[in-house]
């Protein structure tokens, strides 16, 4: 283990529920959030789902906050996707699948709008919702030995309109179809080919690149992130560009900004900007 990460792993975590199954880490300017159901290989349940929305808006609302690493604990898996023991009481039929589909796209949803951006640090599985959790964040750091893949097939259901448009928008239509058509669960090293993950990573270094990396990305204008990821969903939503006069204009939002001022006179002064947000 390196510095950084033993310094890391002896900082406190705080429980955002009861029973302590997600964790939250606030290190000023990076926020870390686990999943800590590690018997479980770090199963997602219904009220997850919901607390995890929650706590992604909130750490959003958070001005120190310019970076979020979402992982999982223990060495198995960064999640296994939905917890399979809810489904008798809440996805038994389309009823209840719809109040379920409805809490899992709430958190897709969230993590892909929100301004902060939010990193994926994975070690082990990712699989179905789990997967489908790492597409949706900006960025996914994965190390050697990790799988991942969506074999929903095995059980009989399917991924809903938002995680599909989402998993095509990374992978292309081609090799959406291959992991959901074979079920298979991709290694480290094919899911970097098709553009699963961005790096891989040893695993004794997972925790150094992932860190680093967030580091860098909180060091820069957080507008500008909020804004790009803002225009990014919205030339994926309308790709023809047809935007209303304020869609059109979301770039040229940011030469108001103060942060904007103090970059580029940073550059010219020869020194290093520091932004704050506004």
């Amino acid at each position: 283990m390196t510095d950084t990460a033993a310094a890391r792993a002896t900082t406190d975590e705080t429980p955002v529920d009861a029973n302590g199954y997600i964790l939250v880490r606030r290190e000023t300017p990076v926020a870390t959030v686990t999943i800590n159901r590690p018997a479980q290989r770090n199963a997602i349940s219904l009220d997850m789902w919901v607390q995890l929305t929650g706590l992604l808006r909130d750490l959003d609302a958070d001005r120190d906050v310019r970076c979020v690493v979402i992982t999982g604990a223990g060495e198995e898996a960064f999640s296994a996707g939905a917890d399979i023991s809810d489904f008798e009481q809440h996805r038994s039929d389309s009823t209840k699948g719809r109040v379920y589909n409805t809490a899992v796209d709430g958190l897709l949803e969230t993590v892909a709008e929100i301004g902060t951006p939010v990193i994926s640090m994975i070690r082990g599985f990712a699989a179905g919702g789990g997967c489908e959790l790492a597409v949706a964040t900006d960025l996914r750091i994965a190390a050697e030995g990790s799988r991942l893949g969506i074999p929903v097939a095995r059980l009989g259901i399917t991924i809903g309109h938002r995680e599909m448009y989402g998993l095509v928008n990374l992978v292309g239509k081609g090799n959406a179809l291959y992991i959901l058509l074979s079920g298979r669960l991709l290694d480290a090293e094919e899911a970097l080919r098709i553009g699963l993950v961005n790096q891989v990573v040893p695993v004794d270094r997972l925790e150094e690149v992932t860190y680093r990396l967030a580091a860098d990305i909180a060091a820069l204008a957080p507008l500008s992130h909020a804004v790009n990821k803002k225009t990014m969903n919205q030339v994926l939503a309308k790709p023809s560009l047809d935007l209303t006069p304020d869609e059109a204009d979301l770039p040229l939002t940011q030469f108001d900004t103060r942060d904007y001022h103090e970059g580029f006179r940073a550059f010219l002064e020869k020194r290093r900007p520091q932004f704050i947000g506004e």
